[in-house]
């Protein structure tokens, strides 16, 4: 008994290393290459003349892009058994398209390469996701992603220290040079994840050993409440929170005059540093409680973000002003794909609805750098934070008067074995 015992510890220690570390470090290594340029692009375009009502509207084409393809390609996720194959092809996607930008600063040629950029977005997280959900089952999904995002924005600091610093020494080509080094990386540990690690039932949120065909019709998202507004309520914080980062680094820069590859960095750093805590905390919180509670907190942080941001268009105002952001943006990563997660578990559609919240956040993520960056060209920086952390009231309301319905939106969670990496 006592060698059988040990036989099957041993086996969960291999699993351990062999699915859940390298889960790990592809969260991590795919925080720097997954959005491209992402937060640099703006001070880049600047750079180039560029003036920020077009950067806001070269932004909203590629948030448009990703919105109209979230949906089908959760729905692909859910169907494909080559999961891993579509975190590769979005990374190399990803990479490719950036780069295009060094070449030339064009209005089409940014705006494809924002639309490419956001299409392969489109497809990497819901496949993350996935390929968790399929390794850890729906037991142990809120622990694994709570690390997952905690190592996701821990490669954020650090690629975003390595591309300030890049960019300050070398030029921006430098910051395309250090996206490439961990793409290359991301995609060795999505392939040091064994295939048959992964349950696709489970990955779908199926019970293990069911077939596709008795997956939940489309309908479900229809009629799921919980989803519905959840989706509204990210809509309306995405409208404001979308292009908060950017147009702030823009402000900043252009009001102090400071080292735009550098103070971007800066931004990052702060904020995703303070997703690392947040990420934990909400992985803690939904163990004891419902996520509402975390997605009610997350919502409050914007307008209180807004304010300040208004006030303190100065370098050092980036510390209160991104630290708020680090607070709304890491509950939610852990938050929201929980909450949809328990929704739709056993409807076999669970990639399909975090596509569809997804196309929601894309909405207002898409509309957000149009509306802010014009904002500001017509009456200035300050207004215009007002403005777009106002937007979030709109998503505390909806989350207070559903509360009954929110609150209990799946059955409570625990750990799982695999989970204790």
């Amino acid at each position: 008994m006592q060698k059988l015992a040990t036989t099957n510890g041993t086996g969960a220690a291999q699993r351990v290393l062999t699915t859940v570390w390298p889960l790990l470090a592809l969260n991590f290594f795919m925080a720097d290459f997954q959005a491209g340029i992402g937060p640099f692009l703006g001070v880049f375009l600047l750079d180039h003349g560029w003036q920020s009502g077009l950067v806001g509207t070269v932004m909203t084409i590629g948030g448009v892009a990703g919105m109209l393809v979230v949906i089908p390609a959760g729905a692909m996720i859910d169907a494909t058994h080559s999961k891993r194959a579509w975190v590769v092809a979005a990374g190399i996607a990803t990479i490719a398209a950036s780069a295009i930008i060094l070449l030339s600063q064009s209005f089409w040629v940014v705006a494809a390469s924002q639309v490419a950029t956001a299409i392969a977005g489109a497809a990497i997280i819901p496949a993350v996701n996935a390929i968790t959900l399929g390794i850890v089952g729906q037991r142990g999904f809120n622990r694994q992603n709570g690390k997952n995002q905690a190592f996701n924005h821990a490669g954020n600091v650090v690629g975003a220290a390595l591309s300030g610093y890049l960019g300050w020494k070398y030029g921006f080509g430098a910051i395309f040079l250090a996206a490439g080094v961990f793409g290359a990386l991301s995609i060795a540990m999505i392939l040091l994840i064994p295939a048959s690690s992964i349950d696709h039932a489970a990955a779908r949120g199926m019970k293990s050993g069911e077939t596709d065909t008795r997956a939940s019709g489309f309908s479900v998202l229809f009629e799921c409440k919980p989803l519905l507004v959840l989706a509204a309520a990210l809509l309306a914080f995405h409208l404001g929170n979308g292009a908060m980062l950017p147009l702030y680094g823009m402000a900043v820069v252009s009001h102090s005059h400071a080292d735009g590859p550098s103070f971007v960095a800066i931004t990052i750093i702060v904020a995703q540093a303070s997703m690392i805590i947040a990420s934990i905390i909400a992985m803690r919180m939904a163990e004891s409680d419902s996520y509402w509670l975390v997605l009610l907190i997350s919502f409050i942080a914007l307008p209180v973000r807004g304010l300040l941001a208004s006030q303190l268009v100065v370098p050092w105002g980036v510390y209160p002003v991104q630290i708020l952001d680090g607070v709304g943006a890491g509950l939610q990563s852990v938050a929201v794909p929980g909450f949809v997660a328990r929704t739709l578990d056993g409807t076999g559609r669970i990639n399909v609805g975090q596509g569809a919240v997804m196309a929601a956040q894309g909405i207002g993520a898409a509309l957000s750098p149009g509306i802010g960056g014009w904002i500001a060209q017509l009456i200035g920086y300050p207004a215009m934070f007002m403005v777009l952390g106002s937007f979030a009231l709109i998503s505390i309301g909806l989350w207070i008067v559903n509360r009954s319905s929110l609150s209990a939106e799946g059955p409570s969670v625990s750990e799982a074995p695999l989970a204790k990496a």
